[in-house]
Parts: structure tokens; sequence; C-alpha cells
């Protein structure tokens, strides 16, 4: 058997705690529909407008019409389903952890997009996956489903976020309208990669969010003294007499990719955010729901 077919097999094997652990971390956010900020059928309120020659008097508002001396209509908000497509990125980097962590990278990235897809299916949205089948998930139980999808994908190599993503830039075009995007992803490749990646999407009415996610050494270089770093994609080794006399310029070089990161994200009026591996998942789905909710 190919050495990719055992290691889905394996991944595999682990999606059921995964799966739990992912609705259990969904749990704890509110669940709700996320509105389209239209007027329409649905059961939240939105706006109150003056009544027109054709309204039904059933829809007057008497009390706040009473407060204004003229008819005003009661509005909701059109609530319907959204499509919300997810990626996680499964290169080589994402493997890695330290011990300050106790979760790599790759699995901390899959338990939110797990638990974020539990959240949007319970909510009645549709999730899609990239790359993956060119259909959305639908419904409560469609969960263990697409979490089997990504173990497919995560048994793919991945070099760079580029090459995890769809086959050509056509996929892309084939994404619903207006569907939302949330890509989950170290982000420490070259920043020209990431831009390649994004404009992929760009030519789409498309609302992307960036989550960075990190381990806390790739945060604080906590090592001191001599030490020699090797890379995990065929990178050539760096051999540092004192770690500690560099901490400061990494500090600044970090910083600086995160605000070029930022601004990318910015001038596709998309949203860059954070997450260490040892901070509380929780924290960081109830960011991303919040980002997803109508402007």
């Amino acid at each position: 058997m190919p050495d990719s077919s055992l290691r889905a097999e394996a991944l595999g094997a682990n999606l059921p705690p995964l799966v739990v652990q992912a609705e259990r971390v969904a749990a704890t956010v509110m669940q709700g529909v996320h509105g389209r900020r239209r007027a329409g059928t649905g059961d939240s309120f939105w706006q109150f407008r003056p009544y027109l020659a054709g309204d039904a008097a059933t829809r007057v508002d008497w009390r706040q019409s009473a407060r204004a001396d003229r008819l005003y209509v009661r509005e909701t908000e059109w609530e319907a389903a959204q499509t919300v497509v997810l990626w996680r990125d499964g290169g080589g980097r994402m493997e890695w952890r330290s011990h300050l962590a106790e979760t790599t990278k790759r699995e901390r990235a899959s338990l939110l997009l797990l638990a974020l897809a539990a959240l949007l299916l319970r909510g009645g949205e549709r999730v899609r996956l990239l790359p993956g089948p060119p259909r959305s998930f639908h419904g409560r139980g469609a969960l263990p489903a697409l979490a089997a999808a990504l173990a497919t994908h995560t048994a793919t190599p991945m070099a760079t976020p580029m090459a995890a993503q769809a086959d050509d830039p056509g996929d892309a075009g084939s994404l619903p309208r207006h569907a939302r995007l949330v890509l989950f992803s170290d982000f420490l490749a070259p920043l020209e990669q990431t831009r390649a990646m994004a404009a992929r999407f760009a030519a789409r009415p498309l609302r992307g969010k960036l989550l960075q996610v990190m381990d806390p050494a790739e945060e604080v270089l906590p090592y001191a003294g001599r030490r020699r770093f090797e890379g995990l994609l065929g990178e050539l080794p760096a051999l540092l007499p004192r770690v500690e006399a560099v901490r400061d310029l990494y500090a600044e070089r970090l910083a600086l990719h995160r605000a070029a990161l930022g601004d990318l994200a910015q001038g596709l009026g998309w949203s860059f955010a954070t997450h260490r591996t040892d901070h509380r998942p929780e924290t960081a789905l109830l960011a991303l729901w919040q980002a997803l909710a109508p402007s």
C-alpha cells in the first residue's frame, strides 16, 4: 500500500476523537444564523421603514407609528444560508510543535476548522472544503464526512500554501458568489507566495479571513546558547552560536512579516488574526464566528 494511503488511514483513525473535540469546542460558542442585512423572511428585527401603498396592514408596527405620528412597517432581516469556504494548510511546517505546546500547528488548525464548521452547520450554513469535492456540506450530520475529507487532503504533501490550494485558479472561480473564505496556516512562507495564493480569489467578491496559527516557540524564540535549527521543507540548517543574541531581531522580523500579512489582507478587504497553540481554541473560534457575522 502506498505511504500516502497508510498515512490517510492513520489520520482517519484519529478523526472520531477530533470530531468530538471540535463539537465540544463549538458548544462553548453561541450558535445562530447569519443574517444578510437585507429585508426579507426571517425572525430578527432589521429596521423600521415608512409605510408604502400596497403594504399589508398586518405589517404596520402600531407602537412605533404612534410615537412618530405616521405609519411605520417593521422589517425583519433575511436569514438565508451562506457558503463558507474553509482551507487548512497541511504543509510540513504545520507538523511542528515545541516543548511549550501540546499540539502541532496542523492539529490545532484542523480542530479550529472543524469546530467552526460544526457551528456553521448547526446554524444552517453550507460549508465547502478546499481542496475538496465541488460541493458543499450541509446539515449537522455532515461534520464527520467533512473531517474525513480533510484527512484525505492532508495525506497529500503540501510544500506551501500555494500548492495546497486548488489545482488551478478556475476552482476559485467556481466558488459561490459572495461566499466567505477562512484560511488556516502559519503563513510563514515568503510573502509573495501568500500574495499569489490570495490573488486566486481576488477576482471573486469573497470576504476572507487569514488566521495565522503559531507555536509559542515561534513567537518568543525561547532558546539560548548554541543551537542548530533545521528546516521542515528541505532548507539548509542554520547554526547559531548564541540564540539570545538574535532574539530581538527575530521579533522585529516577525512583526514586520505580520504587518505585511495584515496589509495584504486589508488590501483585499479581508481580515487577519493570529492564534497560538498554547492558547485556548475557544477564544480563536469565537473571534472567527464573530468575524463571519454580517457587517
